[in-house]
């Protein structure tokens, strides 16, 4: 833990002690890099405590956002093992459930399209989804499986990396909001409420938070707190094995295409999709719901009542099971939903956010491209769909 001014200059200050954070302090640390990690409260305080840990290839788009997404999965084996922390790594692969025909049709035409990308996926018929999900609504017409999808516990995700960090000579200055920032001739001057960090490098790692953090530098950040909610059933029997949503989920997210649901006018107009995750606790989580609400957490019971409908619709036994508590966490949103990896004009000065409800899952690969980036280093693709300039017209770059 740090406190006071430091007078030594670091070759990057990370600000921002999330997954996305951490993984930026790991992997410059791992390079050999003076890393100083610096955050307004504690490792893990804020989105990635609020999120379910699932490490999803099944809900990119076909093209750059699969294949980055896949990357970034394919890391956590070796890391997992590689950090003396236990994340709770399981890839049992995940279920998308089609509820009509219609869907199931739009689902094979996404399942053909992500494996022309190297993705395993494949669809499924009614009589396979019931005899995976035996708990299953048996009028669900089918299923779409992507075998490589899995999930890890956020909190140790996030807590793994940062203390890694700080096993490679990272220091770790935690409770300690940045007040301001000043791009001076070759350092920044970072102004903090324990004192000033000096750092050659910088990156914006703070999730919805970023663009406070880029104002101070004179960037604008296109990111908003898109807000969802997640309920948290007792301890039970298994309702399902892995990972299940209804792929009417990603309609929801990406907010694209004609086709509209059958649901209720509640779950349509809090934009809710069924989400199923188990954990290891032996119970469940339910999602989840997506709402601009600047930075409002509190759980609205309008939005529980849609999430617990759309459970019971796709596992009826749910209806028998207590739900002990809800919670709600911000997803920093971009325009195209895309997370920005990025260095920007200000030289020295790097953004790693905006990855909305994807943050645990592009940990990994977002920390090593980034610091791929910051070493001068070619990255393992082109990140062009990631450039923080790609919002601004070429008069405004």
């Amino acid at each position: 833990m740090m406190s006071g001014t430091m007078y030594k200059t670091f070759d990057v200050a990370v600000i921002g002690a999330g997954s996305i954070g951490s993984s930026v302090a790991y992997f410059n640390a791992k390079k050999g890099a003076q890393v100083v990690l610096i955050d307004a409260g504690d490792i893990a305080q804020s989105t990635s405590s609020r999120s379910d840990g699932n490490v999803l290839v099944c809900d990119k788009q076909p093209g750059f956002d699969a294949i980055f997404a896949k990357a970034s999965q394919d890391m956590f084996p070796e890391l997992s093992r590689e950090l003396d922390y236990d994340l709770e790594w399981k890839q049992k692969g995940s279920l998308f459930l089609t509820e009509t025909e219609e869907e199931f049709e739009i689902a094979s035409k996404f399942c053909q399209d992500m494996k022309e990308c190297g993705i395993s996926m494949r669809m499924m018929d009614q009589k396979e989804i019931q005899d995976d999900e035996p708990l299953l609504a048996k009028d669900i017409y089918g299923g779409l499986e992507t075998i490589s999808d899995g999930s890890v516990y956020p909190i140790g995700l996030a807590y793994g990396l940062a203390l890694g960090a700080e096993k490679k000579g990272a220091i770790l200055s935690l409770h300690n909001r940045v007040t301001n920032i000043e791009k001076q001739e070759d350092a920044f001057r970072i102004e903090t409420e324990n004192g000033t960090i000096l750092a050659r490098n910088v990156v914006d790692a703070c999730g919805v938070w970023a663009p406070a953090i880029g104002a101070m530098v004179g960037l604008p950040i296109p990111i908003r707190p898109r807000q969802g909610q997640i309920l948290v059933s007792e301890q039970t029997f298994q309702v399902a094995r892995r990972k299940v949503h209804e792929f009417g989920y990603m309609l929801t997210k990406f907010q694209s295409g004609s086709y509209r649901r059958p649901v209720s006018e509640r779950v349509e107009k809090h934009g809710v999709a069924f989400v199923f995750e188990p954990t290891a606790s032996h119970n469940f989580l339910i999602g989840s719901s997506r709402a601009f609400a600047g930075e409002d957490i509190s759980s609205e019971i309008e939005v529980m009542k849609a999430m617990a409908e759309r459970a019971i619709r796709f596992f009826p036994v749910i209806a028998d099971i207590k739900v002990i508590r809800s919670y709600s966490g911000l997803r920093p949103y971009t325009p195209d939903h895309m997370p920005i990896v990025s260095g920007t004009p200000v030289e020295g000065f790097y953004i790693a956010a905006g990855h909305e409800g994807d943050g645990i899952g592009l940990a990994p690969i977002t920390g090593k491209v980034m610091a791929d980036m910051i070493a001068g280093e070619a990255p393992f693709m082109d990140l062009s769909p990631l450039r923080y300039d790609r919002f601004f017209s070429k008069e405004e770059r």
